[in-house]
């Protein structure tokens, strides 16, 4: 069998001078963004860059809310992993896209990530398509509070507990002991006793009805199509990639690794996020825009 050769090795410079050229032609982009964001603010993924599972996958809505071992075991682990998650902060690739929204090349950017971390480094065009872990919504009745809030209640239910050897997991989640999940009290919703969730989207669950309105408007606006960090996996994202190429939209897509989508698209750059979406940056000449960061006090539930 003959070996094909390797296509040449590129530099960030490459790739950026390629991306810069890219959104020069454009206007309204529409940017969809995830886990690979998100990677070098210390919170990690779940894939790989061949798009595999690199853990078992996530809780799905059905085990959260039919079974109360899972339920139980959900929370002990946020219990350990939130603390983490909650000083995440954001790095060079939400600066950079920040900049981008700041200098009007946006249409819309819609992020599959559920830690806040656009909107913290000053992005103001933001949709979270599944979500927002830092806000907690009682199935029950619908009471909403804080996630923060919520951890001193847990702390206050669990006075004793210990998780074991803990390593931290994606979005705000822990390995931590089996046993010790057994044991620890999880919380119930102090006006009617529900189950209380996070306000993400779980697997086996639809994005809202509204949010997914929101998105589809904002891509109906756009005259291209950006796809940053994401393997695209998962389907919710993904529809907006085929839609793109099938409506003859311009696709670039900026991953490490293997996405769905890199049959589909025009421009496909495989390198590093922060330092080629910065640079890319630089070469649009915004990089006086790079520093934006949004006040703390925009955390929290919304």
């Amino acid at each position: 069998m003959q070996l094909l050769p390797s296509p040449p090795a590129t530099t960030v410079d490459d790739d950026a001078s390629r991306l810069a050229d890219w959104f020069s032609q454009h206007r309204r982009v529409f940017v969809l963004t995830g886990a690979g964001c998100s990677t070098a603010s210390g919170i990690p993924g779940y894939r790989g860059d061949d798009g595999r599972w690199t853990r078992p996958p996530p809780v799905t809505w059905q085990g959260f809310t039919g079974d109360p071992a899972i339920y139980r075991r959900y929370w002990a682990r946020s219990h350990v992993g939130w603390p983490r998650f909650d000083r995440a902060r954001p790095n060079e690739a939400h600066r950079a896209l920040a900049a981008l929204d700041d200098g009007g090349l946006l249409a819309m950017l819609v992020t599959q990530n559920v830690d806040g971390l656009h909107q913290r480094a000053g992005s103001r065009r933001v949709i979270d398509l599944h979500g927002r872990i830092d806000a907690v919504v009682c199935l029950g009745c619908g009471d909403r509070l804080s996630r923060a809030s919520l951890q001193a209640r847990l702390l206050s239910l669990n006075p004793c507990w210990s998780p074991g050897p803990a390593t931290s997991a994606p979005d705000g989640d822990a390995d931590i002991d089996e046993k010790a999940e057994q044991d620890f009290v999880p919380p119930q919703c102090m006006r009617c006793g529900g189950l209380l969730k996070p306000d993400v989207v779980f697997f086996g669950e639809n994005v809202p009805r509204e949010r997914y309105g929101a998105t589809l408007d904002a891509f109906e606006r756009a005259d291209a199509m950006l796809v940053a960090g994401s393997s695209l996996m998962v389907y919710s994202g993904f529809r907006f990639a085929r839609m793109a190429h099938e409506r003859g939209l311009p696709l670039a897509i900026l991953n490490r690794g293997n996405t769905r989508a890199d049959g589909l698209a025009g421009l496909r750059l495989d390198g590093d996020l922060g330092g080629t979406l910065a640079t890319a940056v630089r070469r649009l000449h915004l990089h006086d825009r790079l520093e934006v960061t949004a006040p703390d006090d925009q955390r929290g539930a919304r």
